[in-house]
């Protein structure tokens, strides 16, 4: 593993960067979490060169405000050109996944393929919040070691960003033709309703929504080797793609 700073206009971003092969960058839930996405990278290092990052104002990432999903978007992009990579997958965990969602969208050409853990919903709905709020109060969760602790003005401000960006009247249609090939994969014990991740995947073209029974929200916990399976298919796949069209 090796680890760098990005600079992305003036702000120092830190990423790590381990195995060899097919691009794949990940990107950690919250928003405002230190990365906590080891367990992932190491499903897929020996078939993927797997990049994480923290984002700004989290970890070990500067604190350097604005804290906006077009922000967001300019570090991905700093750290896709600092690697030199022209096309990778794009993927995340939880809010990580929504993030990876809009990339994918906004940067089309350089997204090979998108994987979605535990999110990649596009809706501020009230009834889903509700339910969340009532399951976790009822029978809470585990979440995942975190080595520094959540930025909750990020938090606040990404979140409040992102929900401006969902309101946008095109975004559906926006999903309903994106062609790249994706992965959505849900625990069926997560406390967050699924309905909007799979309205996502079977919008898109060319997705597949897949529905672990007995995860809950941070799959590995319990269903390491599953979701390894369901990843690494995914991530071999789109390299065969990739061949086939060059």
């Amino acid at each position: 593993m090796t680890e760098s700073y990005v600079n992305s206009d003036g702000v120092s971003i830190w990423t790590t960067t381990a195995g060899e092969g097919r691009p794949v960058m990940l990107c950690s839930g919250g928003p405002g979490c230190c990365d906590y996405l080891a367990p992932l990278s190491e499903m897929l290092e020996d078939v993927a060169q797997v990049i994480r990052f923290e984002q700004r104002g989290c970890g070990r990432s500067q604190h350097a405000p604005p804290y906006d999903i077009e922000t967001c978007l300019t570090d991905l992009e700093s750290v896709r050109a600092h690697y030199r990579i022209d096309r990778w997958v794009i993927g995340g965990h939880s809010w990580g996944a929504d993030l990876a969602l809009i990339y994918a969208l906004e940067h089309t050409p350089h997204a090979a393929g998108l994987i979605c853990v535990s999110g990649g919903r596009m809706h501020n709905d009230r009834e889903w919040h509700a339910e969340y709020a009532r399951r976790r109060e009822r029978e809470g969760e585990r979440e995942p070691h975190y080595d520094y602790p959540p930025n909750t003005e990020v938090n606040r401000q990404v979140n409040s960003s992102w929900k401006r960006y969902v309101q946008n009247p095109e975004l559906l249609k926006s999903i309903s033709r994106l062609t790249v090939p994706a992965l959505f994969v849900y625990g069926d014990r997560d406390i967050r309703p699924s309905w909007p991740v799979e309205q996502v995947a079977r919008l898109m073209p060319d997705a597949r929504f897949e529905l672990i029974e007995g995860a809950e929200h941070v799959a590995w916990f319990s269903h390491h080797e599953e979701l390894k399976s369901l990843l690494r298919t995914f991530v071999i796949d789109v390299g065969r793609r990739e061949r086939l069209s060059s």
